[in-house]
């Protein structure tokens, strides 16, 4: 069904709901073309609305049997959006709605509601597929506890909360926690689970399952050890315990997202689940754990306490993705962490903060929720939190949290919900600090300083660029960390937070002997653009002696930076500072081997091209490319012995564990077998290749053969060898994408599009391909506009049946203004091409729309 005429919804036009959910009691009985949906629903009027009013029902692709209304049947008809109880038929009291429709699973091509993944019926209702399974409020303000049976042939019947009953051919579950609809969840299938225990702090014994095809159940010990894992840190650092006494997880084949927090009954991708050493890279065992930590954390922050309105939606995913990201940092390196998290921050949300898709933490309207599903709620969002923690301090984080949990438990909270508790916890005003939940746009802080008489001050100024429907920005609260060194390296000024609140301010440091060297922004305190104006050899200053992790990554990013820019820009050849301060650096075994791993890694592209159009020049992909390519080799050539003595100390003997340490020592040995290989022709690649023993070293090692052209072989013997394994083809379909030169990639997707395991309908396998396609700059943004026009017409075909994926895959084109007006035209007809297209999606539409500048 197609969407004729969206409505834009709007944050100020929220109204309470007319009607409270009391009790749901829901009746499945599956069959794959058509499913009865049995709903027997207890409503009761609000009392937050009094007087009469209809009761608006949500429900689309529903086929209505019958609907009664205390057993009288209604003579009221649905529209394409759902059903409306005209308010004079509707008793004055409490009442119980009574419905059966019929859906179809198997033709759910969406992923959105109940529909089938390879013979397994499965759902998602974030945000609103909940009224493609009945008619319901599906709000999120609008919460009850669920009665759920399932009747079916299929082994494996599973809903929300804990099993009260089953036989043969049923099942029956009751959650007993009042929860929106967006977290019902139901699976049935032929399945296996991989079961363990855990017993929380308070001695309840919580049995665990993670659900799994018959085959796969020898890949979840990882995905269990890291669910144990946030248990567990859940309890020490917020004092929060597991409530059910089952926790169970699905993996799915099929599925739009990365993973839903469904109450009791997580449903993830399988990517995010299945893993072995010969399957999985070190990458994947580290998104596995953020994953299953993050999905598991929003039981209280998101489940137990949710968001009112889809507005509030950064509430719960701003401040899981802060606790996931904390989970990880304590798990693993938290210097690594912190740079991992930045460079996700500054690729996607930056650029989404700069360009016509820019919109506040807090948006303030939508047309498709599913749009909004993005960095700046997430990322920008979870930095937000850590502003916050660091302005009030540790203790008054967890002091104002605990308030959060006991005041708000049960609720559908609001962003001044949380606010007011920091206040009420802290004694700050926080008016000011808002600006960040309802502000869109990266601040640029500019820093002058200036030394007299053992007086060292800097002086601020912030501005913040306008965006599309706001263009005045007033002063936000900026806490800035700083540190001070002397020429000698020594740290003069421990880390402290400067509390920025104007335009414009200043900040004197006395009783210094000499000008310090300052480090600003330390562990990026704040997402913001820092310009500051300094040489290369005070960079190479902090890259050597900067006691604060990822000011120290920054400045040896920010001395590629400028040798890139210089390099594009005046064809200058890479001098010496940069070179001879990441040869120290990577020869320094006092620093964390991932870490050099991180400092070894030239700026992509993207970066590159975002940087040059921040200073006002327009990016040439073409000239950035060939500029790094030669970056590259000059760095390679440079650092050779080291680079020769990494690849082989690094190498980790034993057999494969995912621990930081090893994972580190593996990041640094590839990064320096992908410099080496442009020395040697590939032939440490090829006998590394040839030798893995698990999946990092072996898809490392062909990416290196990729990159220098060499790659067809250890592809073909790649494919045969994993040809059954769906997600590890889905790395060899991606790496094709990666590393092919920019005049091959259109040409190189196309190809992959016919091969004969390419199944488009797969999400992870259309990311995989066409997906990649923009992580290619140079490629994508080829002179030619191949790729653009490829990215196109299957972005066509698959809105017309997953208008999700094709929305957020759209974002590709986002950055289209940055470039020259040959590129700008090619992408406005692409976009325009998509916006003509006959019934299409509302999600694509509003995409189109809001890129093109029309909305």
């Amino acid at each position: 069904m197609k969407d004729e005429t969206p409505q834009t919804v709007h944050l100020a036009d929220y109204l309470p709901p007319s009607h409270l959910v009391e009790d749901v009691r829901l009746t499945f009985r599956l069959a794959p073309a058509s499913t009865r949906v049995l709903s027997e629903i207890r409503f009761t009027p609000n009392p937050a609305r009094p007087g009469a009013h209809d009761l608006r029902l949500d429900g689309e692709a529903l086929g209505l049997i019958s609907a009664a209304v205390d057993g009288t049947p209604i003579t009221a008809l649905p529209d394409t959006t759902g059903l409306t109880l005209p308010a004079a038929t509707l008793p004055d009291g409490p009442f119980i709605f009574t419905a059966e429709v019929e859906i179809a699973p198997e033709d759910n091509t969406r992923l959105e509601g109940l529909y089938m993944s390879r013979a397994m019926y499965c759902t998602q209702c974030e945000a609103e597929g909940f009224r493609r399974i009945t008619f319901y409020p599906d709000r999120p303000d609008v919460m009850a506890p669920f009665h759920v049976r399932i009747e079916s042939d299929l082994p494996v019947l599973l809903s929300n909360g804990d099993l009260k009953g089953e036989g043969p051919g049923w099942a029956e579950w009751h959650d007993p926690w009042p929860k929106p609809s967006y977290l019902f969840a139901l699976v049935a299938g032929d399945l296996v689970a991989h079961s363990d225990r855990f017993t929380t702090a308070s001695g309840r014994e919580v049995a665990l399952n993670i659900w799994v095809r018959p085959g796969d159940e020898g890949k979840c010990a990882y995905a269990m050890g890291a669910l144990k894992r946030a248990m567990k840190w859940d309890e020490e650092t917020y004092g929060r315990e597991y409530d059910l006494d089952i926790f169970n997880i699905v993996a799915v084949d099929d599925f739009n997202m990365g993973a839903m927090e469904n109450k009791g009954l997580n449903i993830f991708n399988s990517k995010y689940v299945l893993a072995l050493p010969e399957t999985a890279t070190d990458d994947d065992f580290a998104r596995i754990e953020a994953i299953i930590a993050h999905e598991y954390f929003h039981n209280w922050t998101g489940n137990r306490i949710t968001c009112r309105d889809w507005f509030q939606l950064c509430l719960k995913e701003g401040l899981t993705v802060y606790r996931d990201q904390s989970f990880s940092s304590d798990m693993r390196s938290a210097s690594v962490k912190r740079i991992e998290d930045v460079l996700t921050l500054r690729a996607r949300q930056f650029r989404e903060d700069g360009g016509p898709l820019a919109h506040p933490v807090r948006p303030d309207n939508y047309v498709e929720i599913n749009n909004f599903y993005t960095a700046t709620v997430y990322e920008k969002g979870a930095e937000v939190i850590g502003m916050l923690k660091s302005l009030v301090g540790e203790d008054g984080y967890r002091k104002a949290l605990d308030l959060y949990f006991d005041r708000h438990d049960g609720d559908a909270a609001t962003i001044e919900d949380w606010l007011k508790v920091f206040e009420d916890a802290t004694g700050r005003d926080l008016t000011q600090f808002k600006r960040w939940y309802t502000d869109a746009g990266t601040p640029r802080l500019t820093v002058t300083e200036d030394f007299r008489d053992g007086r060292y001050t800097l002086s601020f100024k912030q501005e913040t660029a306008p965006t599309p429907g706001q263009s005045e920005k007033p002063p936000r609260v900026i806490p800035i960390a700083v540190g001070l060194l002397n020429p000698n390296g020594d740290e003069v000024l421990p880390t402290q937070v400067l509390e920025m609140t104007e335009a414009e301010q200043s900040f004197t440091f006395e009783g210094l002997a000499t000008r310090p060297v300052p480090s600003i922004l330390r562990n990026f305190s704040a997402p913001v653009v820092l310009d500051r104006a300094s040489t290369p050899e005070e960079r190479a200053f902090l890259l050597a002696h900067d006691t604060d992790p990822f000011n120290k990554w920054e400045a040896g990013r920010s001395l590629a930076k400028d040798v890139l820019a210089r390099m594009v820009t005046d064809g200058a050849a890479p001098g010496p500072d940069y070179l001879d301060a990441l040869t120290r650096m990577a020869r320094d075994e006092a620093l964390d081997p991932a870490f050099r791993a991180y400092a070894l890694r030239l700026p992509s592209e993207d970066d590159m091209a975002q940087t040059l159009f921040a200073a006002g020049r327009t990016p040439d992909p073409a000239a950035i490319y060939a500029a790094r390519e030669k970056l590259a080799l000059a760095v390679a050539e440079a650092l050779r012995p080291t680079l020769t003595s990494l690849h082989e100390t690094m190498a980790v003997p034993g057999p494969y564990t995912p621990d930081p340490r090893a994972a580190g020592q593996r990041a640094l040995r590839l990064q320096a077998l992908a410099y080496l290989t442009r020395l040697d022709g590939g032939a440490r690649a090829e006998k590394q290749f040839s030798e893995a023993s698990n999946m990092t070293e072996e898809l490392g090692a062909m990416a290196a053969l990729l990159m220098i052209g060499k790659g067809e072989e250890a592809l073909a013997s790649f494919a045969r060898r994993w040809a059954a394994d769906r997600l590890v083809m889905d790395k060899w379909f991606t790496l094709q994408v990666l590393e092919a030169t920019p005049a091959a990639l259109a040409e190189t997707a196309r190809r992959l599009t016919e091969h004969a395991e390419f199944d488009w309908k797969n999400p992870n396998r259309f990311r995989a391909v066409l997906g990649a396609m923009a992580a290619n700059h140079a490629g994508f943004h080829h002179a030619s506009g191949a790729a653009y026009r490829l990215l196109a017409d299957w972005l066509i075909k698959l809105d017309g049946i997953n208008p999700q994926t094709a929305a957020r895959l759209s974002t590709a084109f986002e950055t289209w203004r940055r470039y020259d007006a040959d590129r700008q035209g090619m992408i406005r007809a692409e976009l325009a091409r998509i916006r003509a297209t006959p019934g299409l999606s509302r999600d694509l539409g509003e995409m189109t729309q809001r890129m093109l500048g029309e909305g």
